[in-house]
């Protein structure tokens, strides 16, 4: 039986410690996390954490969900901020 390839929508964020910059990554569908010191690495790091988790749903003859990433579409919305807000980067 021939493996299947599934894509799986991924959120890469940036954060503060201190003076250095990790970067967070999630997996909304799996419920996967990984954070690395680079973008590179926290990539690399989620793509193992997803596939050990869609191993462990094969092993436990769990249903593996698939996500139509095609229909999907991420954007933003450009807001007012009120005066006098103490703004920060996250």
């Amino acid at each position: 039986m021939q493996a299947r390839v599934l894509n799986y929508r991924i959120i890469v964020e940036p954060e503060k410690m201190g003076k250095k910059t990790v970067y967070n990554a999630y997996c909304p569908v799996l419920g996967v996390a990984d954070y690395g010191d680079s973008i590179d690495e926290v990539l690399e790091s989620i793509n193992d954490g997803i596939e050990l988790a869609l191993e462990s749903l094969v092993k436990e003859g769990k249903e593996v969900p698939i996500e139509n990433t095609e229909l999907q579409m991420v954007t933003t919305a450009q807001v007012k901020v009120p005066a006098g807000a103490k703004l920060g980067y996250l």
